[in-house]
């Protein structure tokens, strides 16, 4: 047990650099029993890889046992607010449920509509850059990163402008409960964050239903078919998963690789001085600085991984970021190459839970990209940036820049 000394996921120095201590876990086996969260954990890439395609395992258990059935404890009746919220999306649902809320959302996040807002996100990263490029520096983070995909998926969603302030803030605290054995205080500010958010959302949604309009909410709203059509709770659910999804992970690459890109001055200078390296470079930058740095799947059926037979009811915690530098994968896997082609990262997930918005996340991080470098081609930190607590979901709070 001594290589968890270095995977220590509540430890300040594993969360600034976990990368290391991943190595360790490869080196180690394949899949390892870690006590403190009662999760195996599998840090290689062909291994992740394929149980996130594996039947075997899924999101939910309640599809197909009472919690007693599967041998674990129902949530705590006073966190029910954060289950009922976060249990309705399609992203916690296995099949049935899964598939006809994911079909629903399809017909309404199509491709179409996806690349007809390419001019709009471009115009909107064009504006923060320019107005961080006119005060003449400020926080990377909240100045374009941030903004930049919220105000796209509430732009999707028909989320007024004078409405979009709290967005943020909710979905931080309700993405606090994703981290390992989240504290009481934490659970609180989900509860809260998911009944403002839950309310807001019901209002909008009946507000659309007088008065539709050219809006993902409408049409969800406007679907005929019987057989799809979302219940109340579901349509709830599916917003603000895909308020907390569309900007998540975009908002933490932006971060996380601008810092990358600032500690590694060759490849830096190499992007600055050919702009067509940005699609090679979001892929990479999504690779190295893993935003989701761990995926949990329940064992629904009995699996085995090299001679190591999980029990029914065991949950798996997939190491994305381990699986990102995965040296059976990725040459020089801890080597920024902006520049890399085969580059079968995983940081979208894979099978059926695989990012339905990953398109568009990939349109709003080339955005902000090339809007940076050529509206701030002198852009340089001002200080080193402090890494948030949490390592389940990776960022800064904040990159203060200046021009």
């Amino acid at each position: 047990m001594a290589v968890f000394d270095s995977f220590d996921p509540w430890d300040p120095a594993f969360v600034a650099d976990p990368y290391p201590a991943y190595a360790e876990l490869r080196a180690r086996g394949r899949v390892l029993y870690y006590e403190p969260t009662d999760q195996w954990l599998v840090p290689h890439h062909a291994d992740v890889s394929a149980l996130l395609r594996d039947r075997r395992l899924g999101r939910t258990y309640v599809h197909r046992f009472t919690h007693e059935e599967f041998g674990r404890t129902p949530p705590p009746p006073e966190h029910e607010p954060f289950h009922t919220l976060n249990d309705h999306g399609m992203l916690d649902l296995e099949p049935p449920d899964h598939t006809r809320i994911r079909r629903l959302v399809s017909k309404a996040f199509t491709p179409r509509t996806v690349e007809r807002l390419k001019p709009y996100v471009r115009s909107l990263a064009d504006v923060l850059v320019g107005d961080l490029v006119a005060a003449g520096g400020g926080d990377l983070l909240t100045d374009v990163a941030e903004p930049l995909p919220v105000a796209v998926i509430a732009e999707m969603l028909g989320i007024p402008e004078s409405d979009r302030a709290p967005l943020r803030p909710w979905s931080a605290d309700i993405c606090g409960m994703y981290e390992l054995n989240p504290s009481e205080e934490t659970a609180a500010r989900a509860v809260r964050a998911s009944l403002e958010f839950s309310e807001y959302l019901r209002t909008l949604i009946a507000a659309r239903r007088k008065t539709p309009g050219d809006d993902l909410v409408s049409a969800l709203i406007a679907a005929h078919d019987e057989d799809d059509r979302l219940t109340e709770q579901e349509m709830v659910s599916t917003c603000a998963l895909l308020l907390n999804a569309g900007h998540e992970a975009t908002v933490n690459t932006t971060v996380n690789g601008w810092w990358a890109l600032f500690r590694d001055p060759a490849q830096l200078a190499a992007l600055r001085a050919d702009h067509s390296l940005v699609p090679t470079a979001v892929e990479e930058l999504m690779r190295y600085d893993t935003p989701l740095q761990l995926f949990e799947r329940w064992v629904l059926d009995e699996i085995e991984i090299d001679g190591t037979t999980i029990p029914r009811g065991a949950e798996v915690a997939m190491l994305f970021g381990s699986a990102n530098h995965d040296p059976a994968v990725f040459t020089a896997p801890d080597r920024l190459d902006l520049a890399r082609r085969d580059n079968p990262h995983i940081s979208f997930s894979a099978g059926i839970h695989y990012c339905i918005g990953a398109p568009l996340a990939r349109i709003e991080l080339a955005a902000s990209m090339t809007a940076l470098l050529e509206h701030a081609p002198t852009l340089r930190p001002t200080a080193e940036p402090e890494r948030t607590p949490n390592f389940v979901i990776r960022g800064l709070k904040g990159l203060a820049v200046e021009v």
